[in-house]
């Protein structure tokens, strides 16, 4: 166990370097030179590991222990290398090392194996950049396509379709990186817990058994520009007005769920910005996420609604742009009572819980038996600098990651 864990220190430590922003948390956006040094540190340890590496055209990196009958559904492990700005440098990245951890130990074992064993590092699982999300694994399920990567633009104006060229991928070939469907029979993905339940409880490891849904929104309310000291209060179209009256009830919306349901604004644009000009547009988003989709359903239908009257009430109007709609999924039982299994025999204090983030297992566990195991977060802090996990708990989680696995490939 001690020498995962100096391993899995080494590897994360050299990572950390991958920054757009020294100092000040890991920024490390899709598409950016922070992310090729990142993919291109990943290739040589998986080389190193003796796997098979290749790049698909939607930057994500696979390496590849061979079994004996490739031609069998694989067990596929990972997570995601891109990161969130000044966020953390273990959130993704960290499932993206224990995997290639656990590659190691299968190898090291001598056994031989029926199935392939790959491991994955995704790209831009975040959709920090685009307002997306989920890209590499949805390109791997055949979910992604040229037309998709034309739609969303970053701040700068810049499409994923152009992101890719300028870092050497073909937006014309994502659909090409679809695996065969059959070809991936299990994925597993170690992650940061990102909350406070485990560290507050004493836990050692969490094992996930279902991942919330989400909407993901930008709304766009209108209204015009006029002067703030002679335009009287009734004959102003004041977007800020209207759109301000419904994002304050967004989140009580959320809390009459009383059942986990989160609803959050994380992002508004007042245009023309200035101190003494009534706001002639108001852009914000909205980010929902249940284990209900009833609820996040009912949420946007109230937002809807609510702009709408409030809009009329003074001549203007909204419009809705739809960035991310995932449903729910519920975790392979199965996995997840090997992994109990295992776990309690280490003697390694754990509890079943839920996750209220989403991650690349919430896509591909839509389609593909899957788990997630949580490795505690110090105080529960995540998407900021001081974002930290022990990294003996990622050496732990690389080891029930092998236990899994062995009994995964013989099937």
């Amino acid at each position: 166990m001690e020498q995962i864990t100096q391993r899995i220190t080494q590897n994360l430590e050299t990572l950390k370097q991958f920054t757009a922003t020294p100092g000040n948390g890991c920024t490390r956006l899709p598409f950016s030179p922070e992310a090729r040094n990142a993919v291109n540190y990943l290739r040589d340890l998986m080389v190193e590991a003796g796997l098979r590496v290749r790049e698909d055209e939607a930057g994500n990196i696979f390496g590849v222990l061979e079994g004996e009958q490739p031609d069998l559904p694989c067990v596929m492990s990972g997570s995601h290398y891109d990161s969130v700005l000044h966020g953390g440098d273990y959130d993704g990245i960290a499932g993206v090392i224990t995997a290639l951890e656990t590659a190691r130990l299968l190898k090291e074992s001598g056994k031989k194996f029926k199935r392939n064993f790959v491991v994955v590092g995704f790209n831009d699982e975040e959709g920090m950049r685009f307002g997306t999300g989920y890209f590499g694994s949805g390109a791997m399920l055949g979910l992604r396509d040229a037309d998709y990567c034309k739609k969303f633009l970053d701040k700068d104006g810049i499409s994923i379709y152009e992101a890719m060229r300028n870092y050497g991928l073909d937006p014309e070939k994502v659909q090409n990186t679809k695996w065969e469907e059959g070809s991936i029979g299990h994925f597993i993905e170690t992650h940061i817990e990102q909350g406070p339940v485990l560290e507050n409880q004493g836990l050692e490891i969490g094992l996930v058994t279902g991942i919330v849904g989400l909407h993901r929104h930008m709304f766009t309310v209108h209204g015009r520009a006029d002067h703030a000291g002679t335009t009287p209060m009734d004959m102003r179209l004041d977007a800020v007005d209207a759109a301000t009256k419904v994002i304050a009830k967004i989140a009580d919306w959320a809390r009459e769920k009383n059942d986990g349901t989160v609803a959050t604004v994380g992002y508004m644009s007042v245009l023309p910005g200035g101190i003494n000009i009534v706001a002639e547009k108001v852009v914000f988003s909205v980010d929902i996420r249940s284990l209900n989709m009833a609820n996040i359903e009912d949420i946007t239908a109230k937002i809807e609604q609510e702009l709408a009257e409030e809009t009329a009430k003074i001549g203007s109007t909204f419009e809705k742009d739809t960035k991310l709609i995932i449903q729910p999924v519920k975790l392979s039982e199965k996995m997840l009572g090997i992994l109990e299994e295992s776990t309690k025999a280490h003697g390694f204090s754990y509890k079943r819980l839920p996750s209220g983030a989403g991650h690349d297992s919430l896509e591909i566990g839509q389609k593909i038996p899957t788990v997630m195991i949580f490795v505690p977060s110090k105080e529960g802090r995540s998407h900021t600098p001081v974002e930290f996990t022990e990294y003996h708990y990622f050496a732990k989680a690389a080891v029930l990651q092998q236990e899994l696995a062995e009994k995964l490939l013989d099937e």
